[in-house]
């Protein structure tokens, strides 16, 4: 038969090459005269259950019962019936004569009797599963018999099958029919073909073909009995072999027991009804069941019940049958995710039920979701696919992470959510590896800039790390670009002490990229000002970044000396402790909200003050009040200021003046202490002299600056002396020689005093008369007319 039925299909005989199915190998049992086979679409190769039913006579009985199951399987939809897909009818002639053949073409599905073989379930994960089968059984049975008013007729355990996801699924239609116990007129059988089904599973009336009582019962009493003997045989792990092996209740569970006695009783009024069956039933009421039923309703619930529900699913797959969460709760979880009927939370349990899948599984199954669930507008879904990242990050392929991950991934960098911000940039530890040079040199370090002056100083300091970290994914030419200028003008300058300790940390994990020239002029001039700097954690890291680099040029002078000069210009640092590993992430900014910065710089009473520089005496010392613990740390002598130019580039010789790029702006200056504050306000109050003439010397911006060079030892506010005010009038031409009190330091910001005096009061008392106003400044007092008046 089988031989047969592979030529048949193979295009010999009847004419049916066209057939679109390819027969497999055959299932040991199947229902009646019918047998099951694996099979295969010709199409695509997806998988089959064919079934065939072959006959010589074309009056067959048997034809005819199959032709009736054929129509009823096209026509009866309902998720627990078994899907129709396809059927044919082929005639082949031989030398005894003519032969029909009924193929019906189906889902994917496996006899339940060899199914619970090969699962090999026990205890109570044999009984959840049992339960939940049983209850897709009895709601079609339930479809059946109160929704489309029909009557299986032979429900039993080769009329039930299990697909690929576990699903007991009802077919073996041929007997079914419809009941007509409501028409006062019928006669005759009400199962034209109840004869096909075997005495053991035949109710009383049944066995004694009592039409009359049939039709005076409700329309699920026959297909009740049949639940009865299905309960039998899936518990007691045999089929059934004559009727009395029914009152064998041993191997039936006490809970169903009571449900199990009522669906056989021999009055048929009395039987349960298979709906009541699956409300009432204690037996049905577990983890499994509940679970899977949840997430088949999953759009019906709210929001509330989908968190609550998916928080708790991690910890109950592990107390489920691993194979049924598999191939039954994973396909469901996976497609709610897809579809959005999904929270956040049921990601953790997908990555928890991929990771018993093997490797390709868990690429063909679960890495196609993820890439999907990236281009999501759910901040909470791509907060949660960024905190689990270094669970399948490893397992994208370096495609899929370059044009289908990272452009979605990257919003995050501008998003207002400084969580995602933080979460975006640390995925890029797992990411940049697998970028193009594109989105490498050309996109993220863009992002990466403007994080470094973002306002949560957690994320600028876990973007120093990130860039010490993925330099060694850079280009030279970037890199010479990049990494000094990021780490020095930006990093060492930060007022968050651990974003400056991160700076100096990633210059010495990254020492290998730079050349002697590099380390003597740009970095080590920007580091040791920070060996005073007020954080102690920071003055350590420091030092230990002058031995390391002062050991490198120590190494190149060696090399110098004796004639080996081939790489003495990129000496790296294998054996140095710098580059041992990757850098490790400061504090998350999740954990700083709402709590002090503990971690910045204080200086107390006895402690190191902060430092300042002068601009034009180019000398460094230590600010001798205690007011000014907050201030930032000291601005590089270097002249290197920026990363440079991404696009164009820019030459090593020229620097620009600003902070970073040209497209972002320079970090805010700290607030000034309140010393600081009151000199600004006393600067602003007007000043208590009449309104100067045209002719009053003003002090330019020169005169400051040469205030400035002058001994600082007297100027208690040197560096952080505000700049002279703007004045609206036009401007003059003023004397840049130094006028100035060398004990006033109050001359650079003050008006100079009068060196006039007021008449007196006397003089101008009349009515009408008004006193001119007094003159400030140098004035010229013509000494001879007024000696003629004597």
């Amino acid at each position: 038969m089988f031989n047969f039925l592979k030529g048949v299909v193979g295009g010999s005989g009847g004419g049916q090459k066209d057939l679109p199915y390819n027969i497999g190998d055959p299932y040991p049992s199947a229902w009646s005269s019918w047998s099951h086979f694996r099979g295969t679409s010709k199409d695509d190769g997806s998988p089959v259950s064919i079934f065939s039913l072959s006959g010589s006579n074309p009056q067959d009985g048997r034809l005819a019962a199959g032709r009736n199951g054929v129509k009823r399987l096209r026509t009866v939809r309902h998720p627990n019936i078994l899907s129709f897909l396809y059927s044919t009818e082929v005639e082949t002639v031989d030398g005894s004569g003519t032969k029909v053949t009924i193929y019906i073409v189906t889902e994917p599905a496996m006899p339940l009797y060899e199914k619970i073989k090969e699962l090999s379930l026990e205890g109570t994960q044999r009984d959840e599963y049992y339960a939940w089968g049983l209850h897709q059984i009895a709601k079609a049975v339930s479809f059946l018999n109160n929704d489309c008013k029909l009557v299986h007729g032979n429900v039993c355990l080769e009329s039930v099958v299990v697909t690929q996801t576990l699903d007991w699924k009802l077919h073996a239609f041929d007997v079914l029919s419809e009941y007509d116990g409501t028409s006062g007129t019928a006669t005759g059988p009400m199962l034209p073909y109840e004869w096909l089904v075997g005495s053991q599973y035949k109710s009383v009336e049944l066995a004694k073909s009592n039409w009359v009582a049939i039709r005076k019962s409700p329309p699920w009493a026959i297909d009740s009995w049949g639940l009865g003997c299905l309960i039998y045989e899936i518990f007691s792990g045999m089929k059934l072999g004559k009727t009395e092996e029914l009152r064998n209740t041993a191997s039936i569970p006490k809970s169903l027991l009571p449900d199990y006695q009522r669906l056989l009783s021999s009055t048929p009024s009395r039987r349960l009804n298979a709906s009541k069956l699956i409300e009432n039933s204690e037996y049905f009421q577990n983890k499994l069941v509940d679970t899977i039923h949840f997430m088949e309703i999953l759009s019906l619930k709210d929001s509330v019940e989908k968190d609550t529900f998916f928080r708790k699913l991690p910890n109950l797959t592990e107390q489920l049958p691993r194979q049924i969460v598999l191939k039954k709760l994973f396909p469901l979880l996976t497609s709610a995710l897809e579809y959005g009927s999904a929270t956040a939370p049921a990601l953790t349990a997908l990555l928890k039920i991929g990771s018993w899948l093997s490797a390709e599984e868990y690429t063909l199954k679960v890495l196609p979701t993820i890439i999907k669930l990236f281009a999501s507008n759910d901040r909470a879904i791509r907060v949660a696919l960024l905190q689990h990242i270094d669970q399948y990050g490893e397992s994208l392929s370096a495609q899929a992470v370059d044009e289908q991950v990272y452009p979605h991934v990257a919003t995050g960098f501008v998003d207002t959510s400084s969580i995602l911000r933080e979460l975006t940039l640390k995925s890029m530890l797992i990411m940049a590896p697998k970028l193009s040079q594109r989105n490498l040199s050309g996109s993220l370090l863009k992002y990466l800039s403007k994080l470094q002056v973002d306002e949560e100083p957690a994320i600028r300091t876990n973007t120093t790390i990130l860039l010490g970290n993925i330099a060694s994914y850079l280009n030279d030419g970037t890199r010479k670009r990049v990494l000094i200028n990021a780490f020095t003008v930006r990093a060492l300058r930060d007022t968050f002490s651990p974003a400056r300790g991160a700076g100096v940390m990633a210059l010495c994990a990254t020492s290998s990229y730079y050349d002697t020239t590099e380390i003597a002029t740009r970095i080590l001039p920007n580091i040791v000002v920070l060996t005073i700097d007020p954080d102690s954690d920071v003055r350590s890291k420091v030092f230990q970044a002058v031995d390391q680099f002062m050991q490198i040029l120590k190494q190149s002078n060696e090399k110098s000396n004796a004639g080996d000069t081939a790489h003495a210009g990129s000496l790296g640092l294998s054996s140095m402790p710098g580059n041992a590993g990757l850098l490790e992430w400061a504090m998350s900014s999740l954990t700083l909200k709402g709590k002090p910065l503990d971690q910045a710089p204080i200086a107390a009473s006895n402690s190191v003050r902060p430092v300042t520089t002068t601009t034009a005496a180019s000398s460094v010392r230590v600010s001798s009040s205690s007011d000014f613990a907050d201030a930032p740390a000291p601005p590089s002598p270097t002249l290197t200021d920026g990363w440079g130019e991404i696009e164009n580039g820019v030459h090593e010789e020229q620097y620009s003046d600003k902070d970073g790029w040209d497209d972002i702006k320079p970090l805010e200056e700290p607030k000034p202490s309140s010393a600081l504050a009151n000199i600004q306000a006393a600067q602003k109050r007007p000043v208590s002299q009449p309104k100067p003439q045209a002719a009053t010397s003003l002090r330019s911006k020169s005169t400051v600056k040469a205030v400035a060079t002058k001994d600082e030892d007297d100027d208690l506010w040197g560096s952080i002396a505000v700049p002279t005010p703007k004045i609206a009038s036009k401007s003059l031409k003023v004397k840049t020689s130094g006028a100035v009190e060398d004990d006033d330091p109050w001359a650079a910001i003050a008006a100079p005093p009068p060196t006039t005096k007021a008449k007196p009061l006397s003089a101008g008392r009349g009515r009408g008369t008004k006193a001119a106003a007094p003159k400030l400044g140098a004035q010229r007092i013509n000494r001879t007319s007024s000696s003629g008046m004597q």
